[in-house]
């Protein structure tokens, strides 16, 4: 699973210009699942999520995680995360896992982050939607659990 942390100030979704889901101090997070992600993948990625310190101290240094600041999290499905943009140039998004899979594991991404303690609001997955963000500093960290602790092999799109 790859994700992209934007802390922000604020943020929303929308669908049909309707707001479903926002945010205020915290993170929008935009979260892409491959076909060989799991639930360990997912946990794995809200916990780095919650505790990952890039949240400013009382002396302007990333020392605060979004639990530290009790900030919430808005939660996006973004399946482009795993475009493939070697060749051509329209992008392949066979790295992308069937949205069954991709919503389910999603959903367990959100839900190891609401026992964590985050405040989280989603998008609606699949749907068209209008993200809005008012990143803070800007700071943008890309997460992804390949990289995780005993997680093995490579990723396809990952050009190993």
């Amino acid at each position: 699973m790859k994700a992209v942390l934007q802390r922000s100030r604020q943020g929303s979704v929308s669908v049909d210009d309707r707001v479903i889901g926002s945010v205020g101090r915290g993170l929008v997070v935009l979260v892409g699942v491959a076909p060989d992600d799991g639930d360990a993948d997912a946990k794995w990625l809200a916990k780095k999520t919650a505790e990952l310190r890039i949240f400013d101290d009382g002396d302007g240094k990333m020392n605060l995680s979004l639990l530290d600041v009790g900030g919430g999290a808005l939660v996006v499905s973004q399946f482009t995360l795993l475009a493939d943009c070697r060749k051509g140039r329209r992008p392949s998004f066979t790295g992308a896992a069937a949205p069954d899979l991709g919503e389910r594991l999603v959903v367990v991404y959100v839900e190891a982050l609401r026992a964590a303690g985050v405040e989280v609001a989603t998008g609606r997955f699949g749907a068209r939607m209008l993200v809005e963000i008012e990143n803070d500093g800007p700071v943008t960290i890309l997460l992804d659990s390949s990289d995780r602790p005993g997680r093995s092999g490579t990723r396809a799109g990952d050009g190993a």
